[in-house]
């Protein structure tokens, strides 16, 4: 399956919850996505308010023709700081996850292992005012090997039926 049939699915799984955009994009980025989830807690009644509760979630998809271990450090760290510029943490937020899917033609073995390696959190005031954590998968098309760190497990359903 060619790189653009595969991201085009992907964006069409992220367009039924997730705002895509594919103009205006940062540099190293393709596509992004972003999700936005508000929630109240009262007590009986709505004018009893005890606490509003934001999580939010910004994906980023890179698509490359060989992924090295290198090119994979840059886009990580680009999509962390790109991230983390869009948080504001506040009394009521509660989480706001960071993503990064990319598209492969190639995927080389350092890169592939160190990808499963990757880790970020950042913990805000305490997690008092929440956390941001980071998620990875890389997709090689040319033999459908997926990579992916411990917190994007969840993140290779969707690539799984490709």
């Amino acid at each position: 399956m060619e790189q653009t049939d595969v991201l085009q699915k992907l964006l069409r799984s992220f367009e039924r919850y997730y705002d895509v955009k594919t103009e205006g994009v940062a540099a190293p980025f393709v596509a992004e996505a972003e999700f936005h989830a508000h929630a109240q807690q009262y007590v009986l009644v709505k004018a009893a308010h005890i606490a509003d509760i934001d999580s939010n979630e910004y994906v980023f998809f890179a698509q490359e023709r060989a992924l090295t271990c290198a090119r994979l450090a840059e886009l990580d760290g680009s999509a962390w700081s790109a991230g983390l510029s869009r948080v504001t943490p506040y009394m009521g937020h509660r989480c706001s996850d960071i993503a990064l899917i990319i598209v492969a033609q190639t995927i080389d073995d350092d890169a592939f292992a160190r990808i499963k390696k990757t880790r970020h959190s950042k913990s805000y005031r305490c997690s008092l005012y929440g956390w941001s954590n980071f998620r990875a998968l890389a997709y090689e098309t040319s033999s459908g090997r997926v990579a992916y760190n411990r917190l994007g497990k969840d993140l290779r359903r969707l690539v799984g039926n490709l």
